[in-house]
């Protein structure tokens, strides 16, 4: 099958699929409820792999969030989609890749006004070796004990993406 990134999966209010629009197309300020996924690194020393969105990023650049976000595109596998990002946005292989919360669902607007709305299933995966970021898609990285990171998220929660302040209040591994 032939994979398109550059579009993504639209859904009803149930989160059924109802068809498809250009990525480009999908964040403003009236976003479509759409199909994204989220995934959180552990490396073999059981740190978590954060990173900050690149600063041309549409929507949160410059902030700190798990270690990467993306669409599956139309007829993609969301396993195979976060395998996918996982290189083009980290240069990173992922391992044991585990579907943790596969209905979080979730709507954020940016201080821009651009909104995100998204069903998103969250991942959990196992890295070894050192990332090489896309600059396009990372600004810069870091690994942290996942209960630091907790505190962190708990005392700034402005400083981390939306999404990944409400993943680790409901993710096991933040406590």
């Amino acid at each position: 099958m032939i994979v398109d990134p550059t579009m993504v999966v639209l859904l009803d209010e149930d989160g059924a699929p109802i068809g498809t629009a250009p990525k480009a197309s999908v964040h403003a300020t009236e976003t479509p409820l759409h199909l994204g996924f989220s995934c959180h690194v552990l490396t073999d020393d059981g740190e978590l792999l954060v990173t900050r969105r690149a600063l041309s990023k549409r929507t949160f650049a410059g902030v700190w969030t798990n270690a990467f976000c993306g669409h599956p595109a139309p007829g993609e596998a969301a396993a195979d989609a976060v395998r996918r990002h996982a290189h083009d946005e980290l240069g990173i292989e992922v391992a044991e890749v585990q579907l943790v919360l596969p209905d979080f669902r979730y709507r954020a607007t940016d201080s821009n006004g651009i909104v995100e709305y998204e069903v998103c299933p969250v991942f959990v995966a196992r890295v070894a070796g050192e990332p090489v970021p896309n600059p396009d898609e990372v600004a810069e990285f870091a690994t942290v004990a996942p209960r630091e990171l907790a505190a962190a998220l708990r005392a700034t929660p402005w400083a981390f993406s939306p999404w990944l302040v409400e993943q680790a209040k409901l993710l096991p591994l933040y406590r």
